[in-house]
């Protein structure tokens, strides 16, 4: 009997508006920010942002059967919103909430030349968002639930996550097998000033698979390493650095707290993948894979695939859609993780967040024609390279 392969994808979506700004010089860049200032800009794109969007569509376009659950207003930005996943497919807008006591939620995206992007969002109706906003019979026809980004969605992060953990209970309750993925909340606001530690302890012991950055977590559970390492102006140079013993350190927390598999994603280095015991893994529920005697117990890091970096809008997401896609197939923990690198290194060759995702034929055909990974040491002994499935295994 084929495996069922359906899933829902709920949480936070809005609309994307980026104004097209000519290259040029940074000084052209920063006086773009003065006060007063006109800067002339050319026509803006409009695109669905947020995981619902994201990693939704790319797991539709990766030919997983995907049911979308977000909330959008009765308004013409959220009119927008259902344009155009509609025009992918019409069918994925059956899930969507319309309220039109709420606004859709939006984000500005400006790209001046020569310094970093400034985003300007409205949570909009992505804040009144709650439990009783999932249809849970259509989710219990599903064999996974996604939900994405509750750090920046007011109910999901209020009174100690209480609308989050009942969303993760309920479902839990339906046999599916359930995922989550984070965000990084602005520090100065009331999500990120929230107990994260507290939030996710009630809330994974209903989550089977965890996949926030590694900035995220480090933000949530190790603030003060955060803090410390000045990561949020670190980027990619905090990302070189990082070993396996903190990933390791990370990972083992997030389990004792109830996550079955947590998955790390940590940019330009890759995916990091580690599994609880027998007992844990045996509870996934739907999903639990055919072959589930190869999951519990791994610790794995895949490196990521060379690739044409244009942009890396939505490219997390993207990694989640392309793990999940594997996981869902029934592909092993090693196959699954190099999946999640594939989909995102063809993710950052577009500037948005779709075009660039591959259907998952082509995905894998290109993975097998000698797709060249980049290069990633481990300078610790308790780790070995496994140069046939191309990744890194800690135990050798």
């Amino acid at each position: 009997m084929a495996r069922d392969l359906s899933t829902v994808v709920a949480g936070h979506i809005c609309l994307d508006i980026i104004p097209e700004i000519a290259g040029g010089s940074v000084e052209e860049g920063k006086a773009m920010l003065l006060p007063g200032h006109l800067t002339e800009v050319g026509p803006a794109t409009l695109s669905t942002g947020g995981p619902v969007s994201n990693t939704g569509l790319a797991l539709h376009r990766l030919g997983i059967p995907t049911r979308l659950m977000g909330k959008t207003g009765d308004d013409l930005f959220g009119s927008a919103v259902s344009e155009l996943i509609g025009g992918i497919d019409s069918s994925l807008l059956g899930g969507m909430i319309v309220d039109a006591e709420v606004a859709t939620s939006y984000t500005v995206v400006l790209n001046p030349p020569g310094i970093d992007r400034l985003l300007f969002h409205c949570p909009g109706a992505n804040d009144t968002f709650a439990a009783d906003d999932i249809d849970y019979d259509a989710v219990a026809d599903a064999t996974l639930f996604h939900f994405g980004y509750p750090p920046l969605m007011k109910r999901m992060y209020d009174d100690g996550g209480e609308q989050l953990s009942e969303i993760y209970r309920r479902v839990k309750e339906t046999g599916v097998t359930t995922s989550m993925d984070m965000a990084l909340p602005d520090p100065f606001t009331p999500g990120g000033k929230a107990d994260w530690r507290g939030i996710l302890s009630e809330a994974l012991p209903y989550v089977d698979i965890f996949l926030p950055s590694v900035e995220e977590i480090i933000y949530m559970l190790r603030k003060d390493v955060y803090e410390k390492l000045d990561i949020a102006n670190q980027g990619s140079a905090f990302l070189a650095r990082l070993q396996p013993d903190l990933l390791s350190d990370l990972s083992e927390e997030l389990l004792n707290m109830g996550a079955k598999i947590v998955c790390l994603k940590c940019g330009d280095r890759g995916f990091y993948l580690r599994t609880a015991g027998v007992e844990s893994i045996h509870s996934l529920g739907k999903g639990l894979p055919t072959a589930a005697d190869a999951w519990p117990e791994r610790e794995l890091w895949a490196p990521c695939f060379q690739a044409d970096v244009v942009g890396t809008a939505g490219s997390g997401d993207a990694t989640i859609a392309g793990f999940l896609s594997a996981f869902l197939r029934d592909l092993s923990p090693e196959e699954s993780a190099l999946a999640a690198v594939a989909v995102g290194a063809c993710n950052v060759e577009k500037s948005d967040t779709l075009s660039g995702i591959r259907s998952w034929e082509a995905t894998m055909s290109r993975m097998a024609s000698g797709w060249k990974m980049h290069e990633m040491t481990l300078d610790d002994p308790a780790w070995a390279y496994d140069a046939e499935h191309k990744i890194w295994r800690a135990g050798g």
